[in-house]
């Protein structure tokens, strides 16, 4: 079969669209996933930005919050930017009432720690595992990580703060590296998925 890996992007809110079009130019098929079905298809999957909390209840309203979570407590590589930091968090330090997450991170984020909208800004970030230039993150509402426990990975900083992780099967960035038309840090993505499919699937 090809060694070309199915990802899917939760497509219950947020930049969808962008993130499709960085996994497929990053050599993957990228496909919306809203309901379990469909879930159950992918090699990997994407958590992208948007609001934390209604992606949260979409997922359970979707009934894809507790299979979600199994796949990735099963190993199935996901990876999370922004709100999606926020959903691969297994402690929010000021969730709203409510506020589920899926977990999979040891790590403790702050939510819009960077500011509110209006304080959006760009900065070149250096990225652990990602070759050539730093590279160039939006931050829009943005978390960041405040501690990990010792099974994760920091793999990037911005004025003094953790804002990309790795631990494991999971991935996860402050910014949106979707919105900048640099697809290393999808290339990074779709090389863990290709590293963790089983050997009768390629």
């Amino acid at each position: 079969m090809s060694d070309t890996p199915v990802i899917g992007v939760l497509a219950l809110q947020g930049d969808v669209r962008e993130h499709l079009t960085a996994l497929a130019t990053a050599d993957a098929v990228a496909r919306p996933v809203r309901r379990p079905d469909e879930l159950a298809e992918v090699d990997g999957l994407v958590i992208p930005g948007g609001e934390s909390t209604t992606i949260s209840k979409l997922a359970v309203l979707f009934d894809v919050m507790e299979p979600l979570r199994a796949r990735v407590r099963d190993g199935m590589p996901v990876y999370g930017t922004c709100a999606g930091m926020i959903m691969l968090a297994d402690k929010i330090l000021d969730p709203r009432s409510g506020q589920e997450t899926v977990g999979g991170i040891d790590m403790i984020v702050r939510r819009n720690a960077f500011g509110r909208q209006n304080e959006s800004f760009e900065a070149a970030v250096d990225v652990k595992g990602v070759d050539g230039p730093p590279v160039e993150g939006v931050f829009i509402r943005a978390p960041w990580v405040e501690s990990v426990g010792a099974g994760t990975e920091v793999l990037a900083e911005h004025a003094g703060h953790i804002v990309a992780v790795r631990q494991g099967n999971a991935l996860a960035t402050s910014f949106h590296p979707e919105l900048t038309g640099d697809h290393r840090m999808h290339a990074l993505f779709v090389d863990m998925v290709r590293a963790e499919r089983p050997a009768e699937s390629l």
